[in-house]
């Protein structure tokens, strides 16, 4: 399957909240170019271009002459190398997806079950926030050569805990999902706020994580975002909690 078609399915299925995610992706250390499990490949960027050089071949450096003497062509800028990734962005990004896909859900079930619209509003703000970071992880994976978690997956296959690395946090077991779907009103209220509480501390678990011992920028830049959002909302979600 192509790229566009399969995150067009991917996608499809996890903004519709049908279901939860998963599959599991191990990568090796900093440098491998070979994942365990499915076998996924590194690429990088054949081109090497860039903005200021689509082509990769370099930037010409202008060196300006002596008063009255005309510029002379210097050598060649090479184009930057792109940024690596290691095994903590990979993991966390993997994760990631199936995390934010159950909050999803989370977030559907409130549009019918909650009583207090500060609650529906909040459960609004989350899934507009999460939805489009899954299709942004989903293609940042897909760049990769990594496997990407469908919705037909178990979460738990791709949460990387179970190859010896830091694991999925704040996910709401079976159990849990299965009370919250059979709630309503003030009761849903109360347990949507608190499950996802609980969510939303497992993905700052996570972010501080990689923060520390990832290398991709752009992952770096994705962490940062889910930290400030989800620490905002925390906050939200304590003060409606104390409310009800």
């Amino acid at each position: 399957m192509t790229r566009a078609p399969r995150l067009l399915t991917v996608s499809a299925l996890l903004l519709a909240g049908s279901g939860v995610l998963a599959g599991c992706s191990a990568v090796g250390d900093d440098t491998a170019a070979e994942h365990a499990g499915h076998g996924s490949a590194q690429h990088a960027d054949a081109s090497g271009g860039t903005a200021d050089d689509p082509s990769g071949e370099g930037v010409t450096v202008l060196q300006p002459g002596a008063p009255g003497e005309p510029a002379e062509v210097g050598g060649d800028v090479p184009p930057p190398e792109p940024t690596p990734w290691n095994h903590s962005d990979i993991a966390f990004v993997q994760m990631m997806v199936p995390h934010h896909a159950q909050a999803l859900e989370m977030a559907r079930l409130a549009d019918t079950r909650a009583r207090d619209p500060r609650v529906r509003s909040l459960a609004e703000r989350i899934a507009a926030a999460q939805g489009p970071e899954i299709l942004l992880m989903a293609a940042w994976l897909e760049e990769q050569g990594v496997d990407v978690p469908s919705a037909s997956d178990d979460p738990l296959d791709y949460d990387h805990g179970a190859h010896g690395h830091d694991g999925m946090e704040g996910m709401l077991t079976p159990e849990q999902m299965a009370q919250l779907r059979a709630s309503r009103g003030t009761a849903f209220d109360r347990l949507f706020l608190r499950g996802m509480v609980g969510h939303h501390r497992g993905a700052l678990t996570m972010a501080e994580t990689v923060a520390t011992s990832g290398t991709a920028l752009q992952v770096s830049e994705l962490a940062a975002d889910v930290a400030v959002g989800q620490s905002a909302e925390i906050a939200r979600m304590q003060e409606l909690l104390a409310d009800l």
